[in-house]
Order: structure tokens, then sequence, then C-alpha cells
């Protein structure tokens, strides 16, 4: 499969005749133009920055083949649209084109006991890629390629350590980095493959690797 990064928490996976949007938020300055080419658009949390209400309802009115999932609280703010907006809770599988999906996880990191927690479903794509959204749950299946948060008012250079060795990827690849300096990233690559013997792929929106 081919994943494109984008800015921020979205990244486009492609494979065959089959493109999938992950996170499509309002960060994602191209989001119109990834969700535009998509066949489904899988989003982790309700949050802006990953999911932008108005440019998914205006794409399923402009595109009648277009699937969305997410927690319940997309649904919710986007409608049934004939069913092509599916609510999915950790547990599920799902097959959309050339790829098979499992969902993983069930809560948004803790930001402050004064902020409600949300649901959280991360994804896993083809039992490769995983993707999790605002939360650093484990899950319970091999991971090759790890979708790593690294900036966002919840997340902590230990903790994301802690959580690299508990997943046990055999590659990183940095995600949700808006609140980073090119030095910031930097920064934390090193102290994260110093800490995990892992390298990190720094990706710049709009560029691409195989995997």
């Amino acid at each position: 499969m081919q994943l494109t990064k984008h800015a921020h928490a979205c990244v486009v996976l492609e494979k065959e005749d089959t493109t999938i949007v992950l996170d499509p938020g309002t960060f994602t300055p191209d989001a119109e133009s990834a969700v535009a080419a998509a066949d489904a658009v899988l989003i982790t949390h309700e949050h802006f920055d990953h999911f932008d209400d108005a440019l998914l309802g205006a794409a399923l009115e402009k595109q009648p083949d277009l699937h969305v999932y997410g927690p319940a609280a997309v649904r919710e703010k986007l409608g049934d649209h004939g069913g092509r907006v599916r609510a999915v809770a950790g547990g599920d599988a799902l097959a959309i084109g050339d790829f098979a999906v499992t969902v993983h996880g069930e809560q948004h990191a803790l930001i402050h006991p004064d902020i409600p927690l949300v649901d959280n479903t991360g994804y896993l794509i083809d039992g490769r890629v995983y993707h999790p959204g605002d939360a650093y749950h484990v899950p319970d299946v091999p991971i090759e390629t790890l979708l790593l948060p690294t900036s966002g008012p919840w997340t902590k250079l230990g903790d994301a350590v802690d959580y690299v060795r508990g997943v046990r990827p055999t590659r990183l690849l940095q995600i949700h980095e808006l609140m980073l300096s090119d030095l910031g990233q930097n920064s934390a690559a090193m102290f994260l493959e110093g800490l995990t013997g892992l390298t990190m792929s720094l990706l710049a929106p709009g560029n691409s690797i195989e995997l």
C-alpha cells in the first residue's frame, strides 16, 4: 500500500482501487481535496483537528459512494446519509474495498480532569498500519507501522516512549506534529529513537512511502 502524509493527524492510504483517508481535520489545509478522492473516511474522534463535520457533510452530499466511519458522536453530527455514515467501536471489523480494517480502543487520552473524555477509536489497516488517534491504546495484535502522535495537550514524551515499547512496532512514522517546531520534531525523534531503538520517519506533508 502507499501512505501519503498530510498535515497533522491526516494520512491517506491507497491500495489497488481503494483510497482511505484518516482524520482529515481543520488543521489539514488540503483535507477537502484528499476527501474528494476517497472511497472512505475513518475518523478516530470528534475533535476538530481530526474531524471537520462541515467538510465531510458537504462531501457526503457531493460523493454518493463515499462512506464515513467513526465513533457514535461522528454519526450524530453528520447524520446517517442512507447508511453511509457508520458508528464503530473497539472490536469491530470492516471490509473497505481492498482494505481490511479493525477497530481498537475506547477513549481519548486524558488532557485534564476538568475536560470530559470523548470516545476515540484507533484503526489497524490490513493488520499492518495503526492510527491510534489521540490515545495510547495498545492493540492486542502485532503492529508493523505505528503512526505516533508527537504533539498535543495530552501528549508526553515519556508516555510516548512507554507506548512504543508496549506496542513493539517495527516502524514509527510521526503524526500529530503541528504543535512542534522543526527543532521540536527532531528533538522528539532523537529521544524516541534513543529510548526505543527504532527510527522514526518524519514525513513532510504531501510526501509518500510504500509499505
